[in-house]
C-alpha cells in the first residue's frame, strides 16, 4: 500500500512539475500595428510582408546559421490600449517548411485590433508573452510597427524601461508614407521611435517610406535582428 501511495505521489509531483523551456537562439514577437489608422488593404500588405520576409531564404539562412538553428516566434496585432490581439501564438521556426506554416496561418488570420494607437501597451503584452511562454531565447526581441506615436495606455517610458530591464531588446519599424503617417509631436515619427520607442542592446529603427517599401523595410529588420547585426546599424541610444 505504502509504495502505491509513492507511486501516486511521485506521478503527482511529475505532473505538477514545469516544464522545462525550449531553447531557441532568439524569441521575438512581431507587434503590427492593426490600428484603425491602417485599413484593411493596407493590415494585407503588413501581413504579407512579415510573411514574404520569414520565407526570403536570407530571413532563413540567418536563422538556419544560430547556434540552435531555431527562433521562436509570434505575431501580434495592437490598437487602442485594450486591444492587443494574437494572430499567430508561438510558433518554432527552423526552415522553409515552419516558416510557411506560420506565413499560412498569418495571412488567413481574421482581423481584431481597433481604435488608436497604444504603442505602450502593445510593448507591454508582448513582453508578458515573452515572460510566460515555454522557450527560453539566448536573445529576447520585441519588433514594433506603428504608421503614427504613441497615443493612450500606460506611461511609455515606463514600460520600455521595465522591458529593457527584463533583458528584451525593443526595435522599431516606423512607417512612413504619404496619406497614412504624420509627425508626432513636431518629431518625424522615425525620431520618436528612435527617442521614445526603442530599447536594450543593439536597438535600432528601419523607417518604412518612398525610399523604402514596407515589404524591403521589414526583410532589412528581421535579417539585422536574426543575425545580431543591431549594434552596427540604424542611430540607437544609450540607455
Amino acid at each position: 500500500m505504502n509504495r502505491v501511495v509513492s507511486c501516486l505521489a511521485l506521478i503527482a509531483g511529475l505532473a505538477a512539475a514545469p516544464a522545462v523551456a525550449e531553447p531557441v537562439d532568439i524569441e521575438l514577437v512581431l507587434a503590427a500595428d492593426g490600428s484603425g489608422s491602417i485599413d484593411d488593404a493596407e493590415l494585407a500588405l503588413q501581413r504579407e510582408g512579415y510573411a514574404a520576409a520569414l520565407n526570403h531564404p536570407r530571413v532563413i539562412a540567418a536563422i538556419t546559421a544560430g547556434f540552435l538553428r531555431k527562433i521562436a516566434v509570434a505575431y501580434v496585432e495592437w490598437g487602442a490600449p485594450e486591444s492587443q490581439h494574437v494572430i499567430v501564438d508561438w510558433h518554432i521556426i527552423d526552415g522553409p517548411e515552419a516558416a510557411r506554416a506560420f506565413a499560412d496561418r498569418l495571412i488567413a488570420a481574421p482581423r481584431a485590433a481597433w481604435g488608436y494607437n497604444s504603442i505602450s501597451n502593445a510593448i507591454d503584452f508582448a513582453a508578458a508573452m515573452i515572460a510566460d511562454n515555454a522557450h527560453d531565447g539566448t536573445r529576447r526581441i520585441i519588433d514594433v510597427s506603428a504608421d503614427a506615436g504613441n497615443i493612450g495606455g500606460r506611461p511609455l517610458a515606463a514600460v520600455r524601461a521595465e522591458t529593457v530591464a527584463a533583458g528584451i531588446t525593443i526595435n522599431g519599424l516606423a512607417i512612413s508614407r504619404p496619406g497614412s503617417s504624420r509627425p508626432f509631436r513636431g518629431l518625424p515619427l522615425e525620431d520618436h521611435f528612435r527617442n521614445e520607442v526603442i530599447g536594450g542592446p543593439g536597438a535600432f529603427v528601419v523607417t518604412a517610406d518612398e525610399t523604402l517599401s514596407f515589404a524591403d523595410a521589414v526583410l532589412k529588420k528581421l535579417i539585422l535582428e536574426i543575425a545580431d547585426a543591431g549594434a552596427t546599424t540604424a542611430p540607437k541610444r544609450d540607455r
